[in-house]
């Protein structure tokens, strides 16, 4: 493997420090975070392993799910969903489908994130895996994967049930991912809609956000409200302003008010003392390292995504870039496969690791090439 370093200077630097550092931020709820979307940095934190329950922020998930089997093409956001009997009698907050009408997926999906509609969380559940049983597994094994170590699910809406946890640490890695799929966020910011719901489509439902947020917070992008007697108060917000994308979590806060002051003073604080610099772009063109036995004669590697460090604002330091290589790798390769690394440290310390992927397909050279570049070897003196 070959280890190549490369220093930049940047008007950056990565400070570990408490935010007592900058200035105290008084949170009565029973827990808070704040995080960096861009590199998932933690910038406060409270309580935030304890385990809560989360109210209908658990919609998140359910919400990842459908849009992670969008995006494997297993059901699409058109798709007609049949009510079942189950789905119409969850109670709650709700848009009132009826047992045996047909909704879109979208409108579904809609209904979720601004209503906050039980019914239609569960509706989205049961045509995505067949049963409610099944799509709690299905959330379960999600977040086991995203690392939600202090997380189980019982119900795809949040309704209180016995063992149906989690913390405002895992709470944020779900917003996180949830907020990779930019098409939802017209979903999330929208403040009024109307759904006509019945089999016949003869009632409609106006439906408000629940996140206040929308209408009250610059940059707001989402997320998810919730509150039960049990949970208090939740909430999971986030907001965008330039390139920093931040991550408010409240759980347990007294009041509905508290909740969004809380999660506004968390947003606040990160805008007020943090940036987000942009390294490097997805796709961004890294190296070229030779190819054997193909049709061309080198490989481009690419950023797998884009990179980002988090860094308080009007500090300095030096960014370094190492690139993690084979010398040369054989064909055939396909557009995205993992070949290298790149490292990226500040003032040395490592602050990521990215992908560097294949630009381009490369299929294997044909025997008629393999002898033209063997005869022009053998004459070259190679």
């Amino acid at each position: 493997m070959k280890r190549k370093l490369v220093s930049i200077f940047l008007v950056i630097i990565m400070i570990t420090l408490p935010i007592s550092a900058f200035g105290e931020i008084d949170i009565t709820s029973k827990a808070a975070l704040l995080m960096d979307y861009n590199t998932g940095k933690i910038i406060y934190a409270l309580n935030e392993h304890e385990k809560l329950p989360p109210a209908s922020v658990t919609k998140i998930m359910t919400l990842l799910l459908v849009m992670e089997a969008v995006s494997n093409g297993k059901i699409t956001l058109d798709d007609k969903v049949v009510i079942s009997e189950y789905a119409a009698g969850m109670g709650g907050t709700q848009v009132y489908l009826e047992p045996g009408e047909t909704q879109r997926v979208e409108d579904l999906v809609r209904a979720v994130t601004i209503r906050s509609a039980n019914d239609a969380a569960v509706a989205l559940g049961e045509a995505i895996s067949g049963s409610s049983e099944s799509f709690v597994k299905l959330m379960n094994d999600k977040a086991k994967s995203l690392g939600m170590e202090n997380t189980h699910f019982s119900n795809a809406s949040g309704l209180p049930t016995d063992d149906h946890y989690t913390t405002a640490y895992d709470i944020a890695l779900m917003s996180r991912e949830l907020l990779k799929y930019d098409e939802l966020e017209k979903h999330l910011t929208s403040y009024m809609e109307e759904m006509l719901v019945g089999k016949n489509k003869d009632e409609t439902q106006v439906m408000v956000n629940t996140n206040r947020l929308v209408k009250e917070y610059e940059g707001t992008t989402g997320i998810k409200t919730g509150s039960t007697s049990a949970a208090g108060y939740c909430i999971s917000a986030s907001a965008r302003r330039g390139d920093l994308h931040l991550i408010a979590v409240i759980l347990g806060g007294q009041t509905g008010a508290i909740r969004f002051n809380e999660a506004k003073k968390l947003l606040d604080y990160g805008f007020a003392n943090y940036d987000s610099h942009r390294i490097g772009k997805k796709g961004d063109l890294i190296k070229s390292i030779p190819i054997e036995k193909s049709d061309v004669t080198s490989v481009d590697l690419v950023l797998e995504r884009d990179v980002y460090a988090l860094l308080p604002k009007g500090n300095k330091g030096d960014v370094d870039k190492e690139i993690v290589n084979p010398d040369t790798i054989q064909s055939p390769i396909s557009k995205g496969d993992t070949i290298g690394e790149l490292i990226i440290s500040l003032d040395g310390k490592e602050i990521d690791r990215v992908n560097l992927v294949a630009k381009d397909d490369v299929n294997n050279a044909g025997f008629l090439l393999i002898l033209k570049r063997t005869v022009s070897s053998y004459f070259q003196g190679k």
